[in-house]
């Protein structure tokens, strides 16, 4: 994140409950089924975050942000929770790592934020990554194609599962995004919105297509990708990974130009995406199944009484940024080195009676067996050179 100028933003675990409702749409699933909600001593309805995204407009809004500077640029880390059903990859408290943009109308926000996806999801060694991009249009554009949706799956609605029913009254556009099997094959025959977008929401999906062509970005293009957040305009993007099985979506995000308006802010356009921690780690697992322990140094005590000094050379060590581990359990000689050999420490130094008479330790390197003695006022400096 700082390589690319993102700042980090924090904001409370819970909000009011207002927020999600206005932001992410009272007729979505997570407003409708999802949300931890309560109310406090004064009566106050509060939501535990369900997402980040309208958390970070009012954060934003309240404290005028956008008059910092023209564009802004933030990352989180942060727990959501949501009541659903426990399952791999959907967890009741769960943990996203995310990215907003505020400030930008072109397409090359939306295309930045896709790179930083790529480029953090690679380097955290998730692998069979297939990028889904599609638009959802604008409020020119879309009121048309939602009219034409409902034309079309109003003949035959009683084919459509009880939720897409439901939600053909409701929230149309979400049909799309309907995994039931029998919604499967009659969404095949829907109008598709790429066939109905305004010219400026052409323009600027032609205009990320093409932003994306030229930087190698390899993308499918998802008609039915429609996110289950209402605040979402022109761009809608989906990471998955078929490392991950039924539940194969690592990340997702898109456009929002008309979010920091509606919850009361100055019209400001907005883009951002989310990853899902845990999945990041279910998908990296396939892969990597342990994350090794290692230190630089594992300190080998001979006798409890020599500990105070160990203590004070350990923590010299370790202000000077050498990781460091000492023995808390009075073991024997063998059950310390095998506790060093376990934690891949690259030398470990042993402490006894003639090294401490003599205010040295021996530095025995653990890969090669070699060992030496060295004082201590030449400790720092010859570590240095052995482990830097």
């Amino acid at each position: 994140m700082k390589n690319y100028n993102f700042t980090e933003i924090r904001t409370p675990i819970f909000e009011e409950t207002a927020l999600f409702a206005r932001g992410i749409g009272d007729e979505t699933d997570i407003v409708g089924k999802e949300m931890y909600t309560f109310k406090d001593k004064s009566d106050t309805s509060l939501t535990l975050k369900p997402e980040m995204t309208a958390a970070v407009v009012r954060a934003f809004i309240q404290h005028n942000l956008g008059e910092l500077r023209p564009i802004n640029k933030f990352y989180y880390i942060s727990p959501m929770f949501r009541q659903e059903r426990p399952q791999s990859g959907r967890l009741r408290q769960f943990h996203q790592v995310g990215a907003e943009i505020f400030g930008v109308k072109s397409f090359s926000a939306d295309g930045e934020l896709i790179i930083l996806a790529i480029d953090l999801l690679e380097q955290l060694n998730v692998k069979n990554l297939e990028l889904l991009l599609n638009s959802v249009g604008c409020q020119t554009c879309r009121p048309k194609f939602i009219k034409k949706l409902v034309e079309y799956f109003e003949p035959i609605k009683e084919k459509l599962s009880p939720e897409s029913q439901n939600r053909l009254q409701k929230n149309p556009l979400r049909i799309l995004d309907s995994k039931d099997e029998r919604d499967i094959p009659l969404k095949k025959g829907a109008p598709s919105i790429i066939d109905n977008l305004c010219n400026d929401c052409k323009s600027h999906y032609e205009g990320l297509k093409d932003f994306l062509i030229k930087n190698n970005v390899a993308f499918l293009e998802n008609p039915y990708l429609v996110r289950g957040l209402d605040y979402y305009t022109k761009t809608a993007f989906e990471f998955t990974s078929s490392d991950l099985g039924a539940q194969n979506a690592i990340c997702g995000g898109g456009r929002y130009d008309l979010l920091v308006e509606q919850l009361g802010g100055k019209p400001t356009p907005g883009v951002g995406w989310a990853c899902g921690i845990e999945r990041i780690l279910l998908a990296s697992e396939k892969y990597e199944d342990t994350i090794e322990q290692k230190v630089d140094i594992y300190f080998v005590v001979l006798k409890p009484e020599f500990k105070l000094k160990a203590f004070q050379i350990v923590r010299e060590l370790r202000k000077k940024n050498f990781s460091c581990e000492i023995d808390l359990l009075d073991r024997s000689l063998k059950a310390q080195m095998r506790e060093a050999n376990k934690l891949n420490a690259k030398v470990a130094l042993i402490l006894g009676d003639e090294e401490y008479e003599k205010n040295s330790v021996k530095v025995k390197e653990l890969s090669t067996g070699q060992q030496e003695e060295v004082f201590l006022d030449n400790l720092f400096d010859y570590l240095k050179q052995k482990i830097r």
